[in-house]
């Protein structure tokens, strides 16, 4: 699939009623599809009403460390953490995929949860030096030269980064209400990507970067 104006959810964790704002505002703005990075469930919500939102026709959905474990059965002490699922619900979580690969008219872009194939990998904004030379995930992408943008997740924390023009990676950061919840809008025939934040009942556009 060719994308070029598209909308990031980070970690959704269970908050069915910020996912549906998000969800709602990125239609409004007219997005191709809405890219989501997994750790669907495991919060405080509904992860049930999570799954049913995400099922949509224009919503793509890459499966994170924690929809790993709770097929492995494992982490389940964590606070809020899914205990079980409906049958449909099991069914959906069983079939998402690691990552997903796009074609933009800037390059091919990759969405996952940590890096590639890595659910637990990830970037920081404050990570240089040795941070990066050890990170094997990150390099791999870098070496690959096959993939020009990553929309992911994991961290909670939302990034804009890029590594000179080899790569650029997109982290929408959570929906988790305790962590500033926000997306992303990424536009690139403009090149230009938007934060905003889930505030309540509204989506406040925060700030805009060329990209």
């Amino acid at each position: 699939m060719r994308l070029a104006r598209f909308g990031i959810v980070g970690d959704v964790h269970g908050e069915h009623l910020a996912l549906a704002r998000a969800l709602d505002s990125l239609r409004a703005w007219g997005a191709e599809r809405i890219l989501v990075v997994g750790d669907v469930l495991d919060g405080p919500g509904d992860v049930e009403r999570c799954l049913d939102q995400l099922r949509a026709p224009d919503v793509d959905v890459v499966a994170g460390n924690h929809e790993r474990w709770f097929l492995e059965r494992t982490m389940r002490k964590l606070p809020h953490a899914t205990s079980e699922l409906s049958p449909s619900a099991l069914a959906f979580v069983r079939t998402l995929p690691r990552t997903l690969r796009y074609e933009t008219p800037a390059g091919p872009l990759l969405l996952c949860h940590g890096l590639g194939d890595d659910d637990m990998a990830g970037v920081r904004p404050w990570d240089e030096g040795y941070a990066l030379a050890s990170n094997t995930a990150l390099q791999q992408l870098l070496d690959g030269r096959e993939i020009r943008w990553v929309a992911r997740g994991h961290t909670h924390q939302r990034m804009i980064r890029h590594f000179g023009a080899a790569l650029t990676i997109l982290n929408a950061g959570t929906l988790a209400r305790d962590e500033q919840p926000g997306l992303l809008r990424v536009d690139l025939h403009a090149r230009v990507a938007e934060r905003l934040d889930v505030i309540g009942e509204r989506v406040v556009l925060v700030d805009a970067e060329s990209i």
